[in-house]
C-alpha cells in the first residue's frame, strides 16, 4: 500500500487470523499530512479481520510522533473488540523511545516475528 510516490510506507498481510503490519523505512520521515491517508489504508484491514495484530518493525530503526499515532490508532481499534497487539524486532533506539512514553506497557515486544507469531498462534 501506498501513501505517497515514494513507495510503500506499511505492507499488510494475513497469517491465518493475525494481521501483520511491516512497516517500511519510509515511515521514519512520514509527515503529518499523510497520516491520516497511510491510518485509513491501515485500518481498515485491521477492522476487517477480529484477531491479533503483530506489527514488525525489522525494516524500521526510529520513529517519531506521526508513526507513535499511527501504532496507537491502530491499538484502540484492536483492544476495542479484546484482541492483542504486539510488537517484534524493535531497534535499540525505538525500544528506548517506547520505554520513556511507557509506550512498552501497552504491548508486549519481542525479538523475532517467530517468537511473536508463536504467542499470538497459541492463544
Amino acid at each position: 500500500m501506498s501513501t505517497d510516490p515514494q513507495g510503500d510506507v506499511i505492507c499488510v498481510e494475513h497469517r491465518g487470523d493475525v494481521t501483520i503490519l511491516e512497516p517500511t523505512q519510509t515511515i521514519e520521515t512520514l509527515r503529518w499530512d499523510l497520516i491520516e491517508q497511510a491510518a485509513q489504508m491501515v485500518l481498515a484491514p485491521i477492522r476487517a479481520q477480529p484477531g491479533p495484530v503483530l506489527v514488525d518493525l525489522s525494516a524500521v530503526n526510529y520513529f517519531g510522533s506521526v508513526f507513535l499515532s499511527l501504532l496507537l490508532r491502530c491499538w484502540k481499534v484492536v483492544s476495542a473488540r479484546g484482541a492483542t497487539m504486539v510488537l517484534c524486532c524493535v531497534s535499540p533506539q525505538a525500544r528506548e523511545l517506547l520505554r520513556v512514553t511507557a509506550l512498552d506497557t501497552l504491548w508486549a515486544i519481542y525479538d523475532t516475528r517467530q517468537q511473536a507469531m508463536e504467542v499470538l498462534e497459541s492463544d
